[in-house]
């Protein structure tokens, strides 16, 4: 029995990863390297699964992740965040060493390793990451950045960005074209922000949250329709909002309303 903790307890570490759980104030590095623009993208090479970091599932702070036993065809939009220095040289899920100045990235449900295009939907860069970590934890984010990669989709400043993420297929040669740093001639793109707190067959069910909310939030709230396996399914969604930091403020209030897993959505 004993063993068997000591490798559970194993198995939770590699989990946690360099984008970790428990430790805090991560920063910049105080004297980066001057051409972290011309570090080249992750080149996409056909991999296996590793062991480290892909159980079927894992639980953090109470919360059930479900590891997708495929990486094909995964497109998702939301909020990037990177880590620095405190998780520089830490084991990984799978075991390997956080570089810093790497284009890696740690996703929550992803296969170990997976190749991700990431694009920023302000500024249009993209970039080519390897997924290696587990993360990020922290409510409503999608990926973490090693400093290198956020550094080049231009997201460092702010801490965060709203991107879209798509995993590339090595196997297929078309699937990972050279993409620029910036493209050309891009303007910036705008952009509008919800958080969507439920989804009904019954439209009653989400006018009674709707009115309910309007009465406890600061925002608007609306619901609207869409058609699901020929069904109609009504969603109700805070927004729009302005900022990544008031999609946190208005999470942290719909927790304390019991609503813990909003979801973001960028239209």
């Amino acid at each position: 029995m004993q063993t068997k903790y000591i490798f559970l307890a194993i198995v939770f570490s590699l989990l946690a990863g360099c984008s970790g759980v428990f430790i805090s104030q991560d920063s910049a590095p105080r004297n980066p390297p001057r051409d972290l623009a011309s570090v080249p993208n992750a080149v996409p090479k056909v991999e296996p699964v590793t062991k480290a970091g892909n159980p079927g599932s894992y639980v953090i702070r109470g919360k059930r992740y479900y590891v997708k036993k495929s990486s094909k065809d995964f497109v998702q939009r939301g909020v990037a965040s990177w880590y620095g220095t405190k998780f520089h040289g830490r084991k990984t899920s799978n075991g390997e060493r956080y570089d810093m100045y790497a284009m890696t990235a740690a996703h929550k449900t992803l296969p170990i390793p997976a190749y991700v295009e990431v694009t920023n939907l302000h500024n249009g860069r993209k970039i080519i990451v390897r997924v290696n970590d587990r993360g990020p934890f922290e409510s409503n984010r999608i990926i973490d950045l090693s400093y290198t990669a956020a550094h080049k989709l231009g997201i460092l400043g702010k801490g965060t960005g709203l991107v879209e993420i798509r995993t590339i297929d090595p196997r297929s040669p078309k699937s990972h074209k050279p993409v620029q740093a910036k493209a050309p001639n891009l303007s910036p793109r705008e952009t509008s922000l919800y958080l969507q707190v439920g989804a009904f067959s019954e439209r009653n069910n989400a006018e009674d949250l709707r009115s309910w909310l309007e009465t406890s939030l600061e925002s608007s709230v609306k619901v609207d329709s869409v058609s699901q396996k020929k069904q109609p399914l009504y969603r109700v969604r805070v927004g729009p909002i302005g900022t990544v930091e008031e999609i946190d403020r208005l999470s942290n209030q719909l927790a304390s309303l019991g609503i813990k897993t909003p979801r973001v959505i960028i239209d």
